[in-house]
């Protein structure tokens, strides 16, 4: 389905879900069902916010950690030098041969 970006098969695949006896896949098939309008448009569309998802984890896990501990200016620099990492990491992941 991601590799086509075709949601026709989406509800075939959560009535195997549902009726597979497993309870933590039954109730993912439930939970996508009751969005299945925003999963199949996830599917269809080009777009995504995978890289915003993560910079907002990489500020939540910074908040958490240095909770009570430090002003926002030192989280500031935390989030910033974070992502500058991120980004050299996956310059040298993209530049080595596979």
């Amino acid at each position: 389905m991601l590799d086509n970006r075709d949601a026709k098969p989406l509800s075939g695949w959560l009535n195997d879900l549902a009726n597979s006896g497993l309870a933590p896949l039954v109730g993912l098939a439930g939970a996508l069902r009751e969005d299945r309008h925003a999963v199949a448009q996830g599917i269809t569309t080009p777009y995504n916010s995978g890289v915003n998802e993560g910079r907002i984890t990489d500020v939540k896990l910074q908040k958490r950690l240095m909770a009570g501990r430090a002003g926002v200016p030192l989280l500031r620099h935390r989030v910033v030098l974070i992502a500058y990492l991120r980004r050299r990491y996956a310059d040298r992941l993209a530049m080595s041969p596979r």
